[in-house]
């Protein structure tokens, strides 16, 4: 069986062995990926910064928990929304990706989303590789590309999201989840 490819839509789960901070035990939604490069958002990395303090007119409308996310490394004082909508709804500030998902623009005024928006996640910072960067990564051994279910994108339970995804795998990727933090404790 052919790996999955990185396409929008689609979640990238941090290997075992990935060690990086940035990435270690992360769960990144791939937002673009095109000959010109990569784009993501970390899933499963809440900070301790309420969206209300720094954004407070969205405050009503996120989702919970109601903190930023660390979208990754890259521009982390930029923030990003992602939402989840109705398809085909016509939202002046909206941009769909895939599905239900898709960016919200914060310039936009939140009121055009109430009633609209079934989840919204704020996210500080993003993750970005260059052209045939993420490919090289996962065919190291990386990344392991598995496909998205709702439920992931805006999880009440973020801490779990790794050990979850991987479970839900077949073998033997799900055997992963059973991998304790640190491989010498094993």
């Amino acid at each position: 069986m052919d790996p999955m490819q990185p396409a929008a839509g689609s979640l990238l789960i941090a290997s075992a062995t990935l060690v990086d901070p940035s990435f270690a035990r992360c769960v990144l939604l791939v937002l673009d990926s095109n000959d010109e490069g990569s784009l993501g958002v970390i899933l499963n990395r809440p900070s301790e910064i309420p969206v209300g303090d720094v954004l407070t007119p969205w405050q009503d409308v996120v989702s919970q928990p109601s903190v930023f996310f660390r979208g990754g490394p890259v521009e982390l004082n930029a923030a990003l929304a992602l939402g989840s909508i109705a398809p085909d709804t016509d939202v002046p500030g909206w941009r769909p990706l895939t599905g239900s998902l898709g960016m919200v623009d914060l310039d936009s005024s939140p009121e055009v989303f109430l009633g609209r928006l079934t989840a919204l996640r704020v996210y500080a910072g993003y993750a970005g590789w260059s052209a045939d960067q993420l490919e090289g990564e996962i065919a190291e051994g990386s990344w392991h590309v598995v496909p998205a279910l709702d439920a992931d994108l805006f999880s009440a339970q973020p801490d779990l999201l790794w050990g979850g995804v991987l479970r839900r795998q077949p073998p033997p990727l799900s055997m992963l989840a059973t991998l304790p933090e640190d491989a010498n404790l094993n």
